[in-house]
Order: C-alpha cells, then structure tokens, then sequence
C-alpha cells in the first residue's frame, strides 16, 4: 500500500475518532483498517495512537505525522485542482470553532462574507466555550481568549480585551452595588463550567492587592451566551469580556461593577490573558483557503473595532 493511501487513512481514522468509522468512510473493513494501522506503526517503529475499546488518542509521534499528513493531503488537492483547472482554485473545507457569544456576534457574519468572495469554500462553524486538543479534533482555526501554552500552536491576536463584572441595572436596584470583591458573597453570581471545572474563583488586582474570590454562583452554564442573557434577564453578576458585552453596556442593558480591579478567571499571567486570539496548528504548508482566510478574519476584526 502506498505511502499516501496510508496518510489518507490515518487522517481519516483521527476525523472520525475511530477506526471502523473511518473504515466505512472508506470502504474497508475494520479488520483491514487494524492490520493497515499496525502496519504503519511497524514501518515506522513507532506509536501513533493510544488505544482503547472507546477511544483513541495521538501519541507525540502521531501528532507529528497527523500534522505532515495533513498538509500533504491539501498540498495534493490544490496540486490536482492546478493541474485540472489551471489555477489554484480556492475550494475545500475549513472548520472553525469560537465562543457562543463571539461567534454569533462576529464569526458568523465575517463567514458569510468570506463564503460571499470563496463560495466553494465550506465552512463549519462550532460554537462552544470549550478548550479542545486542535491536533486531535480536526479543526482548523480555533478563536479563543487568552493564551494557550503550546509550542505547536500560532496564535494571532484578533482583538484586545478584558474581563469585566457586569448586571443589569434591575439587578442591581434591587440587591445593590458591590463597592469591594468581598461583597460579591452577598449577590447571585453566574458562573462558567469549562471542560467540567467550575469556574468560580474569580482574581482580582487593583494598585495594591490581589484578591482571591471563591464565589457561590446562584446559576452555572458551559455556554458563556446563556450566561449573558442571564445577566440581562437581571438574574445576578457575570464575570465576561468587555467583546461580549460592548453592545449590551452602549445599550444601557448591563452596567459594569467594581470598576478598579483588573478582573479574571485565573492568576494573571500577562496583560494579554483575556485577549481573543485565532490560534491554528504551526504547519510549514497551510491550504490556501485557510491562509485567505485568517488574513481575511484579522482585516475584518481591525474594521470593526476601529
């Protein structure tokens, strides 16, 4: 079997997260799949995935080979579409994964209209507020906020921001304003789950101290949308970024407190920490639809924001 067949294979059995999905993908068995896959780790002398009855996982040496496969296979397909078209056409999927917030607000439009100028370009947008493996999951772009420690990955700042504690003006006629990070233990705070943690210390720097606040949240979501309408409903105070939220503050519906703390999830590691970067996998060789389209994403946020 030859080398690309079997690049084709292993990229497959990482899209679909499992050998016999990938087998029926590609019309082979899973046995077939099994003796291709131990094949490919005897040529090479290595362990590419970890495995078990429910689920896989790349190993280090599978990360790399997953990546070079990758840009392999696209390499091949622009190749192929020059040498039948004559250009190199601008065609192909790419899957993006943002915040609910960012991505209904931002993304989504900015998508429409990229798709508007590359129409044979498929986009999938996933909205979630999760952080997930990029190597792993098949995604191409993931626009997240803060930094992510990983020498693998590029990020590319798309806008500055920071967190702020925010209410409804109903919510706090009713219960008041907090005037010290101590005094959050008598309000309802909303509160982000992410990937199963509860995130309810919230940090808090002004000129002198750094205060550490365990909150107890009246409500929890994993969806940083619907603990925005909560706040609007005036159900307590939230803990989100300024990008979220802007209109909302313009509009009158929320109202920002304690106001002289610089405010976050976790200890501040850089000034940086709460901005939202596009981040993508480090590759020598990028598809030209997704190079386009980072350039493009990057344009767009500097207009709006200006």
């Amino acid at each position: 079997m030859d080398k690309f067949s079997d690049m084709t294979l292993f990229a497959s059995i990482i899209k679909n997260q499992g050998l016999a999905a990938a087998g029926r993908e590609l019309g082979l068995s899973p046995a077939a799949v099994t003796i291709r896959l131990q094949a490919l780790e005897e040529r090479y002398r290595v362990k590419l995935l970890n495995r078990s009855t429910r689920h896989i996982s790349l190993t280090d040496s599978g990360a790399m080979y997953y990546q070079a496969c990758l840009e392999i296979i696209d390499s091949v397909k622009e190749t192929e579409n020059l040498l039948q078209t004559g250009t190199t056409e601008v065609r192909g999927i790419l899957k993006i994964s943002a915040p609910r917030d960012i991505g209904k607000q931002y993304i989504s439009p900015i998508l429409s209209e990229f798709s508007e100028l590359y129409p044979d370009v498929i986009p999938y947008l996933y909205l979630n507020d999760n952080l997930s493996n990029l190597a792993e999951s098949g995604l191409d772009v993931v626009i997240r906020y803060g930094e992510l420690a990983d020498s693998n990955l590029i990020s590319r700042k798309l806008a500055s921001s920071r967190r702020v504690l925010c209410a409804s003006p109903q919510y706090l006629a009713n219960k008041g304003t907090p005037i010290t990070p101590q005094d959050l233990a008598e309000h309802n705070c909303l509160a982000m789950v992410r990937n199963s943690e509860e995130m309810k210390t919230w940090h808090f720097q002004d000129e002198e101290l750094h205060n550490v606040i365990t909150v107890v949240p009246k409500r929890f979501s994993d969806d940083g949308e619907v603990i925005r309408q909560w706040a609007l409903d005036g159900a307590g105070i939230a803990l989100k970024s300024i990008l979220d939220i802007q209109e909302d503050i313009k509009q009158q519906r929320l109202v920002t407190v304690l106001n002289g703390y610089m405010k976050n999830f976790n200890t501040f590691t850089s000034s940086a920490d709460a901005d939202l970067n596009v981040i993508y996998l480090s590759r020598q060789y990028q598809p030209k639809r997704l190079r386009l389209f980072l350039d493009f994403l990057i344009e767009r946020f500097a207009e709006i924001l200006k």
